[in-house]
């Protein structure tokens, strides 16, 4: 997984990867009636349930990092309508509350492979 969270239940878990499905089935589809969410393909890359499953938080990533703040802001602004969606396909007590943010992670992997490729710190590990 992209984040760590410590004291991960398993249905905590379980719970985040049923809401990350049902996220990404329903932005695959076009479900959700906007121009922005429309044009792009965008990977839930993974959903971190709070312990009592009431927050959903929803790390997201358009494909090739395009126009992240306004994918960003198009989930935001239709959060109501997925909150919905998910609360009528899971069979939760309650609608967890979603949060939608930026997945930093894949950001961090490629500046890591590039400090990696950079000559002066090749050297030095061939220097090990």
């Amino acid at each position: 997984m992209a984040h760590e969270q410590p004291d991960k239940s398993v249905r905590t878990l379980r719970v985040g990867e049923q809401v990350r499905h049902i996220l990404s089935e329903i932005l695959q589809r076009g479900d959700v009636h906007d121009e922005t969410l429309a044009k792009h393909l965008i990977s839930i890359t993974e959903v971190r349930m709070s312990p009592d499953l009431r927050h959903a938080t929803a790390f997201v990533k358009p494909l090739l990092g395009r126009d992240e703040e306004a994918v960003l802001k198009a989930l935001r602004t239709n959060t109501a309508y997925l909150q919905r969606e998910v609360a009528a396909r899971t069979k939760m007590k309650y609608a967890a509350k979603l949060k939608f943010l930026a997945d930093e992670s894949f950001d961090e992997g490629s500046h890591i492979d590039a400090l990696l490729r950079d000559p002066k710190v090749a050297r030095d590990l061939a220097d090990e």
